[in-house]
């Protein structure tokens, strides 16, 4: 039996929700923190489209990147949101959209896949 790309999409986009509850949670918890600029993840079809070509790391020694990876945070702009007088760009009810979206796009994700592990046990059992 072949690799099930449909799991692995799942893996990648349960990755990249992690990361981006982190950067969320790293916003509100910097909320009003002097001079902080709010940062958020890459699109996810950002980072699909480019997992397809990957660099390999053919020996232990290399250094990968990982498109998913804590590191991978961009700054965003903050003029869709204004800008305190302490240069802060974090936008709670913005972070707090951004938190609900997270939580909806990981329910639709784990009911996908237990779905689809239900009708992989179906075949199976024949």
């Amino acid at each position: 039996m072949g690799q099930i790309h449909l799991l692995d999409l799942a893996s990648q986009q349960a990755r990249w929700l992690t990361v981006r509850q982190a950067a969320v949670a790293t916003n509100v918890a910097n909320a009003n923190t002097p001079g902080f600029t709010a940062g958020d993840v890459v699109p996810f079809e950002d980072v699909f489209n480019d997992s397809s070509i990957r660099m390999v790391a053919t020996n232990p020694g290399h250094i990968g990147v990982d498109p998913l990876g804590p590191d991978q945070i961009a700054t965003k702009d903050a003029a869709a949101w204004e800008t305190t007088h302490s240069g802060n760009s974090v936008s709670v009810e913005n972070e707090m959209m951004k938190a609900g979206e997270v939580n909806r796009s990981f329910s639709l994700n784990t009911s996908i896949v237990k779905a689809f592990n239900q009708m992989l046990m179906a075949s199976v059992k024949g």
